[in-house]
């Protein structure tokens, strides 16, 4: 998003994102961790799920807010299965185990959090020339510093898809949403999220000519 906007130079921006792997990765070896989707039941509900999961030494978080009903947990293992049985006694349609190699946007991640804010310090941003709207807090973002912090929190926050979704919608009433890479799954969520809105996937190469040629 940040490349989309002028903010930062593509090169610049494949570095960061092989070094937050890279972080990502150093921090799910020294802690193990577990992800896990819940399907049909409400974010409120499955976030109970995950305070009643915790204990003092093993946390299970509410990590991608994907759907109104839609919610992915993450954390240490037996927290994270905990929570997924406290979803299903609460109503959960089904509880998915993720293969992943972390927790990702759990506390779990901590230890990448100043790495990466060391390697985003030494990027060269520039203020993005339209506003992006932030998956940790859901607002948009207009200035390099607030780009910077923000990539770094949202190692350890949860990503506020359907927060971002109906704020992006606010922002440009009646704009259509453009979803860019394979599939239509976004598209998908955005019908759940923002009833109404119209989206465009641009998934293949005669979806993106036929863009191109409308545009």
């Amino acid at each position: 998003a940040y490349v989309a906007t002028g903010a930062l130079d593509p090169a610049a921006a494949a570095s960061l994102v092989r070094r937050r792997g890279e972080l990502m990765f150093e921090a799910g070896t020294r802690r193990p961790g577990a992800m896990a989707a819940v399907l049909g039941l409400e974010t409120s509900l499955v976030e109970a799920a995950c305070q009643e999961a915790s204990t003092g030494n093993e946390v299970a978080v509410a990590a991608n807010l994907n759907a109104p009903d839609q919610t992915v947990l993450s954390g240490d293992p037996a927290a994270v299965e905990r929570a997924g049985e406290g979803c299903k006694a609460r109503g959960a349609k089904r509880v998915i185990g993720l293969k992943v190699s972390g927790a990702f946007h759990s506390p779990l991640m901590q230890p990448a959090v100043p790495g990466l804010s060391a390697a985003l310090a030494g990027a060269a941003f520039r203020d993005p020339a339209v506003p992006v709207v932030a998956n940790a807090t859901a607002e948009p973002v207009r200035d390099a510093a607030t780009a910077r912090r923000l990539l770094a929190d949202q190692l350890t926050a949860p990503v506020r898809w359907v927060a971002c979704m109906r704020r992006a919608a606010e922002l440009a009433p009646g704009a259509a949403f453009v979803e860019v890479g394979p599939g239509n799954v976004l598209s998908g969520l955005l019908k759940r999220i923002v009833p109404g809105a119209s989206s465009i996937p641009l998934g293949t190469a005669d979806e993106l000519d036929k863009f191109l040629a409308t545009a």
